[in-house]
């Protein structure tokens, strides 16, 4: 072993931290739009410090792993990606942030090559965090993978993680950058304009990793939204962690009224954007005005998405859920009403503790009677410190997965029997991307996926005639 190999070990063993040179990140996302659209502000941060973004997480010297901690498997996914790029890059410096980060930062840090975590509470600073460096303790990144490999052993795993989470509620930064789909770049860009939650569901943990609701100011959404129309987008998706309440935290002002429809008025009044789509809005958000607003409107893509979680009462009141199942369905009944193509959407979660037989054939037969075009369908995972968690009457899980089965068969039924209503029907689309050279990917306006005949360019909005529809997408060709 050479004298500098043993010098690199003694020094890790010995509590001595090398901070790494580095040229080049990688940010790996997890989870909800929310979570892309940090993402996509935390590469800001990186890129702003004249930093590149390598193509893949092995090539990185830095890497960021922007996690989600909804679930169980959440948490699973993100502990899998961050032993997979130890292994595959074991020279490079692991970042973890995000709502995992957030909620269980010790049990981060445990795990072997993680050299940061950053909570949600200072995601807004990461970069310079990660950055950060005594240059008396530099090493050159391409020598330290040098020394791993001739050592045949993983420095980082002796080094102590630095952890940077504090109370989520006292912190205010709200990070907001357009995320653009690597598969779809020159298309449909999200931008969120919310962040935080006010409710208190007794099953989530969000609130408790992402603070309270805190809204985008008027004018930043509006120049975010001119800037994303001058560079030639022509739909946006605007979105949040509880879109609804955008505003209600602004103080009064001159400005249109702070309300989501006062926000989704204003981006119509005040740009020139060709479409706007709007994300997941809650039931009780789903005021007569906005209804009639997108229903009217040629410029909002017709597309609601409303969580339900449940359609039996007792569920939702464990739940803490602030609506009823006939409040519920009142709000499905009137947007179909407004807008009969509309593809209209819903979360439902089976399992959730307590559910009774009778219960789940609540939420399975107000499915059914629903006009839904899609589901996501969610099985109940316990997330530690929430009061569901401690709810006795857990539902056995092979029971909770078989309730979610039936509800995924009820929900293509729907979907299947929704897109065939389109054959024969010219509706308006956006194009994505070449499938190849003689079909295009597009999406319609409703939001169902489409193979156009022929080769187009990606970005245009145009009107297709339905030929016929299968089970994952509608086929047709562009109207002339």
């Amino acid at each position: 072993m050479c004298a500098l190999c043993l010098g690199h070990v003694l020094d890790a063993v010995s509590g001595i931290r090398y901070d790494i040179g580095v040229s080049s990140f990688y940010v790996e996302n997890f989870g909800c739009r929310a979570t892309q659209a940090d993402g996509a502000a935390i590469e800001q941060q990186f890129r702003a410090q004249g930093m590149e973004r390598a193509i893949l997480a092995e090539d990185a010297e830095l890497v960021v792993l922007n996690t989600c901690t909804v679930t169980a498997a959440a948490d699973q996914d993100a502990r899998a990606a961050i032993r997979r790029i130890h292994r595959e890059n074991p020279g490079c410096k692991i970042v973890v942030t995000g709502c995992y980060a957030q909620r269980a930062p010790d049990e981060i840090a445990a795990l072997p090559g993680v050299a940061q975590v950053i909570g949600n509470s200072h995601k807004h600073k990461l970069a310079e965090l990660a950055l950060a460096s005594a240059t008396q303790n530099f090493v050159p990144l391409q020598q330290l993978r040098t020394s791993v490999r001739k050592l045949g052993t993983e420095i980082f795993s002796h080094l102590p993680a630095e952890i940077y989470v504090s109370d989520i509620f006292a912190h205010t930064e709200l990070l907001a950058a357009p995320v653009f789909d690597a598969a779809n770049a020159r298309t449909r860009p999200n931008l969120k304009v919310q962040d935080g939650c006010d409710n208190r569901c007794s099953f989530c943990v969000i609130p408790s990793v992402r603070g309270q609701s805190r809204s985008l100011r008027l004018e930043q959404i509006l120049s975010e939204v001119n800037t994303l129309v001058e560079a030639g987008y022509r739909e946006v998706v605007i979105s949040g962690i509880n879109l609804g309440r955008w505003g209600l935290d602004l103080p009064s002002g001159a400005e249109a009224r702070f309300c989501i429809e006062g926000l989704v008025r204003a981006i119509l009044d005040r740009t020139s954007l060709e479409k706007l789509r709007i994300s997941s809005v809650e039931p009780m958000d789903w005021s007569d005005e906005l209804v009639s607003l997108m229903a009217e409107s040629p410029r909002i893509a017709k597309h609601a998405h409303v969580p339900m979680q449940s359609g039996s009462d007792a569920v939702l009141r464990r739940m803490h859920r602030k609506y009823r199942p006939w409040h519920y369905r009142e709000k499905i009944e009137k947007i179909r009403a407004a807008m009969p193509d509309a593809a209209i959407g819903a979360d439902v979660m089976t399992g959730f503790p307590g559910e009774t037989d009778a219960e789940f054939e609540e939420t399975r037969r107000m499915v059914e009677d629903l006009a839904f075009t899609y589901l996501h369908v969610f099985t109940y995972s316990a997330r530690p410190g929430t009061p569901a968690a401690a709810i006795p009457q857990q539902v056995p899980v092979v029971k909770a997965r078989e309730r979610n089965r039936i509800l995924r068969d009820l929900a293509t039924e729907k979907k299947s029997a929704f897109m065939q209503s389109f054959v024969g029907k010219t509706i308006p689309a956006i194009t994505l991307n070449e499938c190849d050279i003689a079909r295009t990917e597009a999406l319609t306006d409703n939001y169902l996926k489409l193979r156009l005949e022929g080769k187009h360019s990606s970005n245009c909005w145009l009107r297709a005639k339905i030929k016929s529809a299968n089970d994952r997408e509608l086929i047709g060709s562009v109207s002339q």
